[in-house]
């Protein structure tokens, strides 16, 4: 009787290379990295240059100025309203393309389908709209809610409008992206044992896709405390952001130091929020995963 014989198979060293196909492969990002890291670097150090070598001066005049502090903290709060009200919009759509039983990608299309426009002429769109003689405020003059038009842009409310229109679908993406991967049998589980639709999204589907929903909202906070063009378009004068005053001051004034600093402050208030974000959807993700091996 033969016996079989097995070839073991060697795993690859833990201190070996990696191959140059693969090293060709991720030159690339490697490089944009290095790009990014270096563009970073320079900035920081831009903002800290005077005539005379390191200075303060502009941080300075950053936090004695009313005007300054106001912007930056409307910035903060902008972003986190918007992130708020995508997350209320994007849960459900999320929700509804992830239970629809037919082709989900004729619903994909339009959630992207967006994208496809410039933002430019979809924030013209919301002028029209929200203005004093737009659509909204003609129907409701029309119907006899309201005697004179509501001011919905030039202030908070339109650009608060405007860039959640722009930032929803990452939100939904994100959350649909976590929902595609849950085991449906999880919910089967719950209503077999007596728990209402209700209640088995409340403690099994809504837990299992708060990563999905973290991710989002990082994504959603951070592009809007950089947003220019609907802040500059429905915000108007009296209710500038970061990035419009960047803006302003790298475009019109050419002044790249106080741009840096602009920027570097901006930087600092994202990652004050996305760091302890992150660490909680870490938690999130080894909790839900944890959930999934257990019997």
């Amino acid at each position: 009787m033969s016996r079989s014989t097995t070839i073991p198979v060697s795993a690859p060293a833990a201190g070996s290379r990696l191959p140059l196909s693969q090293a060709l492969l991720l030159a690339p990002a490697v490089l944009l990295l290095a790009l990014f890291a270096i563009s970073v670097v320079q900035m920081v150090a831009t903002s800290f240059t005077g005539r005379d070598g390191f200075t303060l001066a502009l941080y300075q005049e950053f936090f004695s100025r009313p005007d300054y502090i106001e912007i930056y903290l409307r910035t903060i709060g902008v972003s986190f309203l918007v992130t708020l009200f995508s997350i209320l919009l994007g849960y459900p759509i999320a929700f509804g393309i992830w239970r629809y039983k037919g082709n989900r990608n004729h619903l994909m299309i339009l959630v992207i389908l967006p994208w496809l426009v410039s933002i430019v002429v979809r924030t013209y769109g919301w002028i029209v709209i929200l203005g004093p003689r737009g659509l909204i405020n003609e129907f409701l003059g029309w119907v006899g809610v309201i005697e004179s038009p509501m001011r919905l842009m030039f202030n908070t409310t339109g650009v608060v409008i405007g860039l959640v229109h722009v930032l929803v679908p990452f939100m939904i993406i994100s959350i649909l992206s976590v929902l595609l991967h849950l085991d449906r049998k999880l919910e089967e589980a719950s209503m077999s044992l007596g728990g209402r639709p209700l209640y088995t999204f409340w403690r099994v589907t809504l837990p299992l896709s708060l990563p999905g929903v973290v991710s989002g909202a990082m994504l959603v906070y951070l592009m809007s405390t950089g947003a220019i063009v609907t802040p500059i378009l429905l915000g108007g004068v009296q209710d500038r952001m970061m990035g419009t005053q960047m803006y302003q001051e790298v475009i019109q004034t050419f002044n790249f130091p106080k741009g840096s600093m602009l920027a570097f402050l901006l930087l600092l208030a994202g990652l004050a929020v996305i760091l302890p974000v992150q660490t909680l959807e870490r938690r999130l993700s080894a909790a839900t995963g944890s959930e999934r091996k257990q019997p």
